[in-house]
């Protein structure tokens, strides 16, 4: 699924329902990043080395340490999105690992060519669902992860209004 809005709803729901732990950022655009290992090779088998568990494991560490210098951008797009947003080295870390494991998994299940234990020829997760259940699970995934959002957004708003009210009420 190159560059397709699929891989956001499990993303986006793995994100925020464990946004203590990961960090949403880097965790929901690691699942777009590993594709790009599409754009410099268009030969076959499309998903090679990046699509594998070792070497996305690379990928997502390159990107993570990438993503790091643009903390204080990521901080100011979730305060936009209304998300509490403290990013952390080790946390931006793991996520783009396992942000890109998901890609993988997801792409495993999926497409034939993905190898995902390479050097393996293994393809335990191929054809495991359908395709057709693929992307109706992942359009679920991304219907939940706009009412997660919404309950962040909420939460947070009422969040500041208590700190807001607590701090009048100082003076």
């Amino acid at each position: 699924m190159p560059f397709t809005p699929y891989h956001f709803g499990p993303s986006g729901f793995i994100a925020l329902t464990l946004r203590k732990w990961l960090d949403v950022p880097v965790f929901v655009l690691a699942n777009v990043i590993v594709d790009i290992e599409i754009l410099f090779d268009a030969g076959y088998p499309v998903h090679k080395y990046a699509h594998t568990l070792l070497i996305g494991a690379v990928v997502g560490i390159v990107w993570a340490l990438a993503a790091y210098p643009l903390r204080n951008f990521f901080t100011k797009i979730m305060r936009i999105l209304r998300i509490p947003y403290q990013p952390d080295f080790w946390k931006m870390l793991i996520s783009g690992v396992l942000g890109v494991w998901l890609h993988v998994m997801i792409d495993a299940i999926y497409h034939p060519d993905v190898r995902l234990f390479w050097p393996s020829r293994a393809k335990p997760l191929y054809a495991l669902l359908s395709r057709q259940q693929i992307e109706a699970l992942c359009i679920v995934f991304f219907v939940a992860a706009i009412v997660l959002w919404v309950v962040a957004v909420v939460s947070y708003s009422k969040r500041k209004k208590l700190k807001e009210a607590a701090s009048n009420g100082k003076d």
